[in-house]
């Protein structure tokens, strides 16, 4: 079994050093150097915005100063890792939520005011969009996750679940992401148990794309993601992760990306960002040997 050891962690760091920003640093030395996590929060409030949402390219393909629903979920997730799931910025993330949200309690993938400002090629959007599951069940899922009361919650549980049970259409890959996530921690835990044992095989065809494997929907062994996969195939791709980060010596240590850079900073802070979740990923499954 390969497992990365403390060589290769190094060089992971270095990478960091010399391409990550600033959160994505904060977070690898929270996770792999016994950092502490208030410099993780004190990053994630340089992207915030005062209607509670997040902008200003925490999603590095969406540039523009102005709030969009998926930032959101990175700042959940930030939150989550440094333990800060009672910190205010939850709760204003789901007033910031309700604000945007339609009469059928979903919320957008994006917001038409993407078009002022500069964002990666594939962010469209109508005048007047429609909730969609991506990223509704993945906010309801992390607030979940976080512990939150927020009464944006009660109408966005129940656009997922009507989802589930009448999807419109074929789920694509980011579909998969939301709903796994919105499975894997809302709290009645019976229904979610049965609507995955429902719609299983429908997200198993759906999990992979051109730039996502296995293990971006099973990043760890807990989750729901891990049981669309049979085991052997999740070592392999296990042993391919490290065997990419070991063989690539003209670099200094860091993950590449398999989706396009529309501009030259976005690979950059992908591979950052990209890095630190493949080393979380090596850990859960423990593959991480220091």
């Amino acid at each position: 079994m390969n497992v990365l050891n403390a060589s290769d962690l190094a060089r992971a760091e270095q990478f960091m050093r010399l391409n990550g920003r600033l959160i994505d640093r904060r977070r690898f030395a929270l996770h792999f150097r016994g950092g502490p996590a208030a410099p993780v929060v004190a990053a994630l409030s340089a992207y915030a915005n005062p209607d509670g949402g997040y902008g200003h390219a925490l999603e590095p393909d969406l540039r523009g100063d102005g709030s969009q629903p998926v930032p959101a979920q990175h700042a959940l997730q930030f939150l989550h890792e440094a333990g800060a799931d009672d910190d205010p910025a939850v709760a204003r993330v789901g007033d910031y939520l309700a604000s945007i949200t339609g009469d059928d309690g979903g919320v957008p993938s994006v917001l038409p005011s993407v078009r002022d400002t500069p964002h990666g090629p594939w962010w469209q959007t109508p005048d007047d969009p429609p909730g969609n599951i991506n990223p509704t069940g993945t906010l309801a899922g992390m607030l979940h996750r976080a512990g939150a009361d927020h009464p944006w919650l009660g109408p966005a549980d129940a656009f997922c679940w009507r989802y589930l049970e009448d999807p419109a259409g074929e789920p694509g890959p980011y579909d998969v992401l939301a709903i796994l996530t919105f499975l894997d921690h809302v709290p009645d835990r019976d229904r979610a148990e049965a609507a995955f044992n429902r719609v299983r095989d429908t997200l198993a065809a759906a999990a992979h794309s051109d730039h996502q494997g296995a293990l971006d929907f099973a990043p760890s062994p807990d989750g729901y993601g891990r049981r669309l996969f049979a085991g052997d195939l999740i070592e392999a791709r296990l042993d391919a992760l490290i065997d990419a980060l070991i063989d690539a010596q003209d670099d200094e240590g860091g993950w590449d990306i398999d989706f396009p850079s529309w501009t030259p900073v976005t690979r950059p802070e992908w591979r950052g960002f990209t890095t630190v979740e493949r080393l979380l990923t090596l850990r859960a499954y423990g593959r991480l040997k220091l």
